[in-house]
């Protein structure tokens, strides 16, 4: 299953269960303040009270493992997700690094006196402006003495990267395990068995 599925379905499951138990805890506080307050409430109203006092630590019980499954998916999934980033950190470092290649690259051809494309210029000017004009002016002294020679871009072939949402990889990966078997409320509670005397 993937991590998105196991989330959404964990989620209700953790939902519909906070919610009876929420339901049922108000519930029995009501019988307990009835339960008080007759002289005969035990004796009326005591194995219900009893009876919803297991089924509330059942259903709490399970919910518990909901939410424990939970929080080691959503650790799963956070780490997957720092794993993507710092994969695509690692990528544009090199990257960077192999832009800084090329543009030190057209400054030499620059400073031989040969001709490079506009933009491959451009890229130079903007990455360091001093280190173009000084290539530029020692261009122009050795352009007289030697033959020109005419570059391609050094960019040309580059293709933009497609670059994954880390969020995305995360939620498409697998779960690291099965998760407790998903039961409905209403059969956790149909479970409870009542008290015996």
């Amino acid at each position: 299953m993937k991590i998105e599925q196991a989330r959404a379905a964990y989620s209700t499951q953790i939902k519909s269960y906070h919610e009876q138990i929420s339901l049922l805890t108000e519930k029995k506080q009501k019988l307990d303040e009835q339960i008080k307050k007759d002289p005969n409430g035990q004796a009326l109203w005591g194995e219900e009270a009893a009876t919803l006092e297991l089924t509330i630590n059942k259903l709490d019980e399970k919910n518990s493992q909901y939410k424990n499954y939970m929080e080691k998916l959503m650790e799963q999934h956070t780490a997957i997700a720092n794993m993507e980033v710092a994969k695509q950190q690692g990528e544009a470092m090199a990257d960077g690094m192999e832009d800084i290649g090329k543009i030190m690259e057209v400054a030499r051809r620059i400073m031989k006196g040969d001709i490079v494309p506009p933009s491959d210029e451009r890229k130079l000017m903007e990455f360091d402006d001093e280190l173009y004009q000084a290539a530029k002016n020692i261009g122009r002294m050795r352009k007289r003495l030697e033959e020109q020679k005419e570059h391609k871009s050094l960019w040309e072939d580059e293709e933009p990267k497609d670059v994954e949402d880390p969020m995305e990889v995360a939620d498409n990966s697998e779960a690291f395990a099965t998760g407790p078997e998903i039961v409905s409320v209403e059969e956790t509670m149909a479970s409870v068995e009542a008290p015996t005397e």
